[in-house]
């Protein structure tokens, strides 16, 4: 794995404790309401225990989380790090100084714990000890370590705490200027999935804060949970951008886009606003305009660092568990400074944005979804569980892929072969974007449904032994079976599929198999696949009235053995449009009774031989007889 590929690991496995954050914040304001008048006095102070020993266990978290996030095996490697994390306690506790488990120091055993596992999970001891050898060789490795570190902790731990107190002190000093920096920085790598790791450092570890019960917490995110009154500096600038800024830009898309596209777009982006508004999740409506107009994505990473800078000038503190939507403003504002003027501010920066990016796109011409045919964005959710195989096979299929992963936005995937993967066909399964990092290590931007679409991709791998994929056997678009003009077809009465409108003249196999039909006129052709699937291929509707042998050549017979994406029939596209007959080419299975499930990509353009624009499912007693053979 290369350095960005490590970085990306490490960036997933940050991010990952930090869920729980939003349970402590929530029990922190349940614990604000006057349970006395309902008879339960007791109530607030067990909310308010429960929220704050959350931030009290927060290293033990990061350990756990951080292990594993950073190996392939989250079990072993997660119990490594705790046992680490118990022997750091203890020792630094027997030594009598006042020192306590951090957030560094759990991320840190946590990657100890990782990489060990990944280094000496495959170790041979000698045989008469090889009990301890493969994964039962980490914990012990990772506690012997530990106890070293831990040592090593006791005489430099002071020195460090002051440390990353004097570090906070240096941010500070840099005033506006170093809230605009990491504003800027946070967003530019929001493009790589790397803004975790600068997260990390400024929510927990920039800055100290001593509680009443002597306890020290650093960085912003738990220093302003612990009520240090200088604490929200690197998080109430986020607020106006989250919650004002995306929705002004998803806004502006909607009214940028073509009148027919309109309903589809504004469905999409109204869903992405309502998401960045309410959780502060930015990605959807941020890679609408990312690669098609990079440029306006720097110049809204320098205004969310301006903005940052101008919250810090207005004195507003404000914190959050998860990220800066209406819902963690609203939870936590009881803690804020000055949080009320943030919607003022957001009022302005929503008007500035809508203005600049409605006047950027036309006056630039900026291709955003709406504006050209499909959408980026397309309103495919409930479809998961049909399109996951579609995007398996559009990254290489499962044989490309080395690893599998998902955070809260995007899947994180290393891939054998980059060539193999489609980013065309990805697009329009509705990622946002596709992120190549180097050395195989690529980044697939779905949103929130993220981790729902990995868990349908794995089980697909686990069940692709049954299913067949189909590429487009046309370069045109593909329509709906039952918007073929032909009531045979679109009642299904052939077989089920889908069909084509095709640009150009060439039909080729959407699938390996043999040519077990060829009609005479050369207008439809059948193929039988390895699984016993038998395909139809009709180009056009009403086409077998036309005996003009100059319609329709082709270019196998009956017999051949055919690949994905060879020729099948070439024709004659001007003088079939010529004839008044309708070019619909349907393609259906004719035996579906085969067919557990099937799956479709998006109906939109298409090119001759594009991965995987049908997924079927076969029975499972009907795949056991391979050949076309049932029971």
């Amino acid at each position: 794995m290369n350095f960005m590929g490590n970085l990306q690991q490490l960036g997933r496995a940050v991010m990952l404790p930090t869920i729980i954050l939003p349970a402590a914040a929530i029990c922190l304001s349940l614990s604000m309401l006057p349970w006395d008048v309902l008879g339960l006095p007791m109530l607030s102070d067990y909310l308010s225990v429960a929220g704050k020993s959350l931030f009290v266990f927060l290293p033990y978290l990061f350990a756990v989380g951080v292990a594993w996030g950073t190996s392939s095996n989250g079990g072993a490697a997660a119990l490594s790090a705790l046992a680490g994390m118990f022997i750091y306690t203890g020792i630094v506790q027997f030594s009598h100084y006042e020192i306590q488990p951090t957030v560094l120091i759990g991320a840190l055993i946590g990657m100890l714990s990782g990489y060990s596992y990944e280094r000496f999970k495959s170790i041979r001891l000698p045989e008469y000890i090889q009990f301890f050898g493969g994964p039962r060789f980490v914990p012990l490795f990772v506690s012997f370590v530990c106890v070293l570190f831990s040592m090593l902790m006791v005489g430099i731990a002071p020195s460090l705490s002051r440390g990353l107190v004097l570090l906070g002190d240096v941010v500070s000093s840099a005033g506006g200027f170093g809230v605009f920096l990491y504003g800027f920085l946070h967003r530019i790598l929001v493009v790589f999935g790397l803004h975790h790791l600068l997260n990390h450092v400024f929510w927990f570890q920039v800055g100290g804060f001593k509680m009443d019960d002597g306890n020290m917490v650093y960085g912003d995110l738990p220093r302003f949970f612990a009520g240090d009154p200088t604490a929200g500096v690197f998080m109430a600038g986020l607020y106006p951008t989250m919650m004002f800024a995306l929705p002004a830009i998803a806004i502006a898309i909607i009214q940028e886009a073509r009148e027919d596209l309109k309903p589809k777009i504004k469905r999409t982006f109204l869903t992405a606003a309502l998401a960045s508004f309410l959780t502060g999740v930015s990605e959807p409506v941020e890679f609408a305009f990312l690669f098609v107009a990079p440029y306006l994505f720097v110049i809204h990473a320098f205004l969310s660092g301006i903005i940052m800078w101008v919250t810090y000038e207005l004195g507003i503190l404000h914190g959050f568990s998860f990220s800066a939507g209406a819902i963690d403003y609203v939870l936590n504002m009881h803690l804020a400074t000055k949080g009320w003027l943030l919607l003022p501010l957001g009022i302005v920066v929503f008007i500035l944005y809508y203005v600049l990016f409605r006047w950027a796109i036309r006056r630039f011409q900026i291709p955003t979804p709406g504006r050209e045919e499909g959408s980026a964005l397309d309103d495919w959710a409930s479809d998961i569980p049909y399109r996951a195989p579609l995007i398996l096979q559009a990254m290489g299929g499962k044989e490309n892929l080395e690893t599998l992963e998902a955070c809260i936005t995007r899947l994180r995937i290393k891939v054998r072969n980059e060539r193999l993967m489609d980013n065309a066909a990805l697009r329009d399964l509705g990622a946002a974007g596709v992120i190549r990092l180097g050395g195989g290590n690529v980044q697939v931007v779905f949103g929130t449904f993220s981790e729902l679409i990995r868990e349908e991709m794995v089980k697909t791998m686990q069940r692709d032994h049954a299913r067949v994929l189909f590429s487009s056997p046309v370069q045109g678009k593909m329509i709906p079976l039952d918007e073929v003009p032909d009531p045979i077809f679109s009642g299904k009465l052939v077989g089920d599929g889908v069909a084509f409108l095709p640009d150009r003249g060439e039909l080729v196999a959407p699938v390996k198999g043999e040519v077990i039909l060829l009609y005479p006129t050369m207008h439809a052709i059948g193929l039988r696949t390895e699984e016993g699937l038998e395909v139809l291929m009709h180009i056009g509707i009403d086409t077998s009235t036309l005996k003009d042998e100059d319609y329709f050549h082709a270019a196998v017979k009956e017999g051949d053995e055919v690949t994905p994406g060879q020729l099948l029939i070439s024709f004659d596209v001007q003088r079939l449009r010529k004839t008044g007959k309708s070019l619909a080419t349907p393609m259906v299975i004719t035996n579906p009774q085969l067919v557990r499930s099937w799956g479709y990509g998006p109906f939109k353009p298409v090119k001759r031989g594009q991965t995987a624009v049908m997924s079927v499912t076969l029975r499972e007693h009907e795949h056991s007889n391979v050949g076309g053979k049932r029971s």
